[in-house]
């Protein structure tokens, strides 16, 4: 990645297991999938680059609740914790310099989804901030929430991501789910309201990590004892996409390589 890193971006993500070692079984058997594999088996993508990170939940994160937690770039993450605690959000973490100077938060939306926030990085180090296609990465973030207009006025308010409305229909009528927008003008995630297929969707961040052979890893996580919880299907009959419950009651999303946007696009 050549182009200077804007706010609204997505670096990494992390989450901490009561059993961090049966975790990280489950996910090196489940990503590391494929002829090509895009992780490796200590979670780092085929890059060397630690993009997700899996921790034991210690007794200084004892508060963290069990999702993964996209890390969300901004241009001052004091401004941003106040803006979310203001827009009915609250904070669980906040690392602050000696001079008081915020460093970075998690924090939880109005519907419980936990969240990072990170300043804007720059510099050596951000390659995975882009979308390598023979790499693990973020590919995308989905949020599935009642009422998704209430809360992408949250995350407009906290992030700075603007927003794209994408109409919809189902059954109920038409409807708009929405695309937030950062500050390199791309589509980052999806905000998706909790109806038609997507209603029985937790409200949580979902990150989409695309994998070597998506049709191996869902059989592995089965396997392994995790669920799958929702899929789709393109016409050639391979799956586009997945939802995934692991053995600890975590969820995300799978998909195949290469790999941009989710069940909003």
């Amino acid at each position: 990645m050549t182009d200077t890193p804007k706010a609204g971006g997505v670096l990494s993500a992390d989450i901490a297991f009561p059993d961090a070692e049966s975790a990280r079984r489950f996910y090196a058997k489940v990503l590391v999938s494929g002829e090509k594999p895009l992780w490796r088996e200590d979670l780092m993508n085929a890059h060397g680059v630690p993009v997700i990170g899996l921790g034991a939940l210690s007794p200084e994160y004892a508060d963290l609740p069990l999702q993964w937690m996209p890390h969300i770039q901004v241009a001052d993450v004091g401004r941003s914790v106040a803006a979310a605690i203001e827009s009915g959000g609250s904070e669980l973490l906040h690392s602050k310099s000696d001079d008081g100077t915020s460093q970075w938060a998690v924090l939880l939306d109005p519907n419980g989804a936990a969240f990072g926030l990170i300043p804007v990085v720059s510099g050596q180090g951000i390659e995975f901030a882009g979308q390598p296609s023979d790499a693990g990465h973020i590919a995308w973030l989905d949020l599935t929430v009642p009422d998704a207009d209430a809360a992408v006025d949250f995350y407009k308010n906290v992030t700075g991501w603007t927003v794209e409305a994408i109409e919809m229909q189902d059954a109920g009528g038409r409807y708009a789910d929405y695309f937030l927008v950062g500050g390199d003008g791309n589509p980052t995630a999806g905000i998706c309201h909790a109806r038609g297929v997507n209603i029985d969707l937790p409200p949580v961040w979902l990150i989409y990590l695309p994998v070597g052979d998506l049709t191996e890893s869902l059989n592995r996580v089965e396997e392994e004892g995790g669920a799958i919880i929702h899929s789709t299907s393109g016409e050639d009959g391979g799956h586009t996409y997945a939802v995934i419950r692991d053995p600890a009651g975590a969820y995300l999303a799978l998909m195949p390589a290469p790999a941009r946007g989710g069940r909003c696009s």
